[in-house]
């Protein structure tokens, strides 16, 4: 079955950076869009970034351009997230998401706390 995976997140300071990653298994990968959400208690999962089966296509929030990048390698079934400037706002649960025929997947979440 879909499996997702979410590491890397954690504890960081304003400014700082980090990378998530996200394995995937259960699906052909590489023909699949995958995207990055984050969630806040009290909040609705909103959508981070989104690339295109083979990488070639991206979309950011815009609150998050210019400071995330997402990428993916489809030889290792990974999406990642770099994750640049980082400020308190992007405190959240960060979820990977992929739709495989009509069904949503989701992954457990990693959480990132962004704290002086």
């Amino acid at each position: 079955q879909v499996q997702l995976v979410e590491s890397g997140g954690g504890l960081v300071q304003p400014g700082g950076s980090l990378r998530l990653s996200c394995a995937a298994s259960g699906f052909t990968f590489y023909r699949y869009a995958m995207s990055w959400y984050r969630q806040t208690p009290g909040k609705e999962r909103e959508l981070v970034a989104t690339i295109s089966s083979a990488g070639r296509n991206t979309n950011y929030a815009d609150s998050m351009k210019g400071r995330f990048t997402i990428s993916r390698d489809n030889a290792k079934n990974t999406v990642y997230l770099q994750m640049t400037s980082l400020k308190p706002e992007d405190t959240a649960v960060y979820y990977c998401n992929v739709i495989v025929s009509v069904s949503q997947y989701w992954g457990q979440g990693t959480q990132v706390t962004v704290s002086s």
